[in-house]
């Protein structure tokens, strides 16, 4: 019997490292930086489809389902969900793979999110994106 193990949607877009100086009180990697390294993958894969600058308009959600540990290793992937005149929305989620003592690195989701991102010109202003 074949157990398929849930995968990630989209392209890898960020590789990271989480480290004791991104703690809450807790000891858990804070929120906020979860939620920074989203908006670099997403505004990575925004500047690859508008062919240039973009701007972070809104987060449409963002859940957060299990805790990063300090050492993980912290991976986001994600796809782009809309393309409209000037905007897009980027579907992100975060992976983990927690390096464990006993060898076993399996990896799952600590979060998923929609993060909205507006082309603008130079003087950012929203600017057309053009169709591939």
């Amino acid at each position: 019997m074949s157990t398929t193990l849930p995968e990630p949607t989209g392209s890898l877009l960020l590789r990271t490292l989480a480290m004791p100086a991104d703690t809450n009180a807790n000891g858990d990697i804070f929120g906020g930086w979860i939620m920074s390294q989203l908006d670099l993958a997403g505004g990575i894969l925004a500047k690859e489809i508008s062919s240039g600058r973009i701007a972070t308009v809104s987060v449409s959600s963002i859940e957060f389902k299990k805790p990063v540990k300090v050492g993980d290793v912290v991976c986001c992937y994600g796809e782009c969900t809309r393309i409209g005149r000037t905007s897009m929305s980027i579907h992100l989620e975060v992976w983990v793979k927690p390096v464990k003592e006993d060898g076993v690195k399996d990896r799952f989701m600590v979060c998923k999110a929609t993060f909205n991102y507006v082309a603008i010109d130079s003087q950012g202003r929203p600017r057309p994106i053009k169709p591939e």
